[in-house]
């Protein structure tokens, strides 16, 4: 069963954004802007350097999506995602930035829902992140 956010449609959704790197952080946030379709709410953006943040703010259950780059040190992004999804009842969709396009392998082992090579695209971070949120946003009548 997927993940369903009890939020109301015009409330925002808080997307975690991890990263060792606050270049990465900024790439991910840009690419993706305040609205990267019109069927979902604004995304309100959680910026986190450091594992033991993230599990802290996935925790406390208001994430809807966690971005996590599989490239940062010393925790990866692929390692904190088999966590999350082996620990969190009901967690979050979780997409994995992965060093290049072949590791999106890596990314099944840890349970992630997408991968997205570096160097980001924007149009496929997009894509990705909006078909992971569409499913979990409340129909509206």
């Amino acid at each position: 069963m997927p993940f369903v956010t009890d939020a109301p449609a015009d409330r925002p959704i808080k997307v975690l954004v991890y990263s060792d790197d606050v270049n990465t952080r900024q790439q991910v946030i840009l690419a993706l802007g305040r609205r990267p379709h019109p069927d979902l709410p604004e995304l309100q953006y959680v910026e986190v350097a450091t594992e033991p943040v993230v599990l802290q703010n996935m925790d406390r259950g208001d994430i809807g999506l966690a971005i996590l780059d599989g490239e940062a040190v010393p925790a990866g992004g692929m390692g904190i995602a088999k966590q999350l999804k082996d620990e969190i009842y009901k967690c979050p969709p979780v997409v994995v930035l992965t060093g290049r396009p072949q590791d999106a392998w890596l990314a099944t082992w840890s349970r992630a829902e997408a991968a997205v090579p570096h160097p980001i695209d924007p149009i496929q971070l997009a894509e990705a992140v909006v078909a992971l949120l569409r499913p979990t946003v409340p129909a509206t009548s």
